[in-house]
């Protein structure tokens, strides 16, 4: 019989838990990591990178039909959707293979199977052939993920009424789409769609499209959409949605009145659900609400041995987020000394057309908090990096506290902007205000003297704007 004692087990092999694993491995403990199904989780193999891969095809597309503009002309070009879906494939399954190799690579002991909590210091794995074992462990992390959440009474078919995974997996390009809710997975499959020529609505409940986001944000990727021809119908409920021999009909209200839209699919998109059922909590004591698992700022659940990270413990449903809790954790376990976790400190990005990227708190949020505020501006409109790329939509937005200078939170929409806004996030770690932000040289010409211009607006002096 191998050795079944281990000083971690990590349950769930997503970007969580197998960075949890590999950070446990190189501060010398013996890891066992429990998955039933992928290596790499939602996000490497339905999720972030087939999505990503997905988004750079659209990409090209879009830089093909804007040749007139750049001065060449193509003709004749044949798109095909199904190579695009095969490509984004390819890539995921190199990064799980990756994921094999650091497993191997890090002596951690991969155990194939359902998990179960039969006490606080040992999980029951369930084989697929239904033969179990049992790990015992001195600390035990959960980091099971999450699912899409559904309207209730509708049921995924695969078919007609789809969620992301099965929107991923479809090789033939729907002519007509209906996408209910407009946070980043739904925006995101809503440019590639229509990249690739589909009709794309958008229904969101509240008040704008990316609701969690900085309404002037929001309202900026809205302009970009409409110039895309992706319809958004915001403050509109979903009333029923019915599978028909040729497509979908989906019943919505708003205050103007109700009507029905139809389309070839319906891409559910209003969220995830923890996948905390079937795991032994209960019986173990570990305090749950509405299925999140609740922890303290370490990833600390009410049971001492037993730690939960990632989309499963409902802070914030994104896979860094899942892959820093998971570093925390173990190097909680390992004694190390450690900072809580900080929601305002983790960027946010939807990789549309143009992207949004943000983190902290918004210019309404930090007003509902009392906090009184500076807030700096710039657009890309007048960067020359941006004009040369031909791709100057959007702008930069800081939020500073204005007795202390505090960088509350910053917001960015244009060409890359998920790549750019790591350095506001650092700033605000480190404890910089925008006026050091302001006084580092940026080089000329990149997207980010826009963070300089924006960051020198704070204080009403940008220099390349009124």
């Amino acid at each position: 019989m191998p050795d079944t004692t281990f000083d971690v087990v990590v349950i769930g092999a997503g970007p969580g838990g197998y960075v949890a694993a590999i950070r446990a491995a190189q501060l010398g403990m013996k890891v066992a990591l429990v998955e039933r199904e992928h290596l790499g989780g939602v996000c490497l193999n339905w999720g972030c990178i087939p999505t990503k891969a997905l988004l750079r095809n659209a990409e090209v597309v879009r830089l093909l039909g804007a040749g007139k503009e750049f001065g060449f002309n193509v003709e004749n070009v044949t798109l095909d959707y199904a190579a695009a879906i095969d490509r984004s494939r390819q890539v995921s399954a190199r990064l799980v293979k990756g994921v094999e190799t650091l497993m191997k690579g890090n002596h951690i002991d991969v155990v194939w199977g359902s998990a179960k909590l039969a006490s606080p210091t040992r999980v029951v794995v369930t084989a697929e052939g239904g033969d179990t074992s049992t790990l015992n462990a001195q600390a035990i992390i959960v980091a099971t993920g999450s699912r899409a959440r559904l309207i209730p009474g509708v049921t995924a078919d695969g078919e007609r009424v789809l969620t992301a995974r099965h929107a991923l997996e479809r090789r033939e390009l729907p002519k007509s789409a209906i996408i209910i809710g407009a946070g980043p997975i739904g925006l995101e499959l809503a440019t590639v769609w229509r990249s690739y020529g589909a009709n794309v609505t958008v229904v969101e409940m509240l008040e704008h499209i990316l609701p969690a986001e900085d309404a002037e944000a929001a309202a900026e990727l809205a302009r970009q959409f409409r110039r895309q021809k992706i319809q958004t119908l915001v403050s509109t409920r979903v009333e029923n949605v019915e599978a028909t021999t040729n497509g979908v009909n989906v019943r919505v209200s708003s205050p103007q009145g109700a009507q029905t839209l139809e389309g070839d699919v319906a891409l559910v998109a209003i969220g995830v659900r923890p996948n905390s059922e079937d795991l032994g909590l209960e019986a173990v004591g570990v305090a749950t609400e509405r299925g999140w698992i609740k922890v303290d700022g370490f990833m600390r659940t009410n049971i001492p041995t037993v730690y939960a990270i990632g989309d499963v413990n409902g802070l914030l449903p994104l896979a860094h987020v899942a892959s820093a809790q998971g570093i925390l954790a173990v190097e909680t376990i390992a004694g190390r000394q450690t900072r809580p976790f900080d929601v305002n400190a983790v960027p946010r990005g939807t990789y549309t057309s143009p992207q949004v990227a943000s983190f902290g708190l918004s210019e309404a949020q930090a007003q509902a908090a009392g906090r009184k505020t500076r807030v700096g501006k710039f657009p890309f409109l007048a960067n020359g990096k941006a004009l040369g790329l031909g791709d100057n939509a959007g702008l930069v937005k800081i939020v500073a506290d204005e007795a202390s200078g505090e960088i509350l939170g910053a917001v960015i929409v244009g060409a890359e902007a998920t790549e750019l806004l790591a350095e506001l996030v650092l700033a605000h770690t480190a404890e910089l205000t925008p006026e050091e932000v302001a006084r580092t040289i940026h080089a000329h010409p990149t997207l980010n003297e826009a963070i300089m211009e924006a960051a020198h607006s704070v204080f009403g002096k940008a220099i390349h704007n009124i």
